[in-house]
């Protein structure tokens, strides 16, 4: 089954992407749940349209996307999280910390776009996170989490 994108989809596509799916996921969810609609010869026209027009428009957010991966491989983050004997820490470090020690460094991003390798962070030392500013501009970001409190 073919199917629009109308919002981005983790793990399938950007918004208005063409992708193709098994009927029951088309039938049962993306369509249902208004992410995407059926790629019909008229719907693809009115895609390939609107997609010309906002080309030039894209190019101003990647410029701008490109500016804040800049700013942020300038940045130096480290995470202080309560630990226990050794490095282990008492809870975890995830995406959401690591949102709000980049909104006081100033830069706003949210949570969902940053992805860090094996999900939750149990131990203290440096990882590395992926941040997505654009589907084309992707940062790997380095941090580091450190124990105290």
């Amino acid at each position: 089954m073919e199917l629009i994108l109308k919002e981005d989809v983790q793990n399938l596509g950007f918004k208005d992407d063409l992708v193709t799916v098994k009927n029951g996921y088309g039938r049962n969810f993306l369509i249902p749940n208004r992410l995407a609609t059926m790629a019909t010869v008229s719907a693809k026209k009115v895609l390939a349209e609107n997609l010309k027009q906002r080309a030039h428009k894209e190019k101003k957010i990647v410029d701008a996307a490109n500016k804040t991966a800049e700013a942020l491989r300038q940045l130096e983050i480290k995470i202080s999280a309560k630990s226990g004997a050794g490095d282990k820490l008492f809870g975890s470090v995830t995406n959401n910390d690591l949102a709000e020690a980049l909104a006081k460094e100033g830069q706003e991003i949210e949570k969902k776009f940053i992805s860090i390798a094996g999900g939750a962070i149990k131990r203290t030392g440096p990882y590395n996170a992926q941040i997505r500013l654009h589907r084309d501009v992707v940062v790997d970001f380095p941090f580091e989490v450190v124990g105290g409190k």
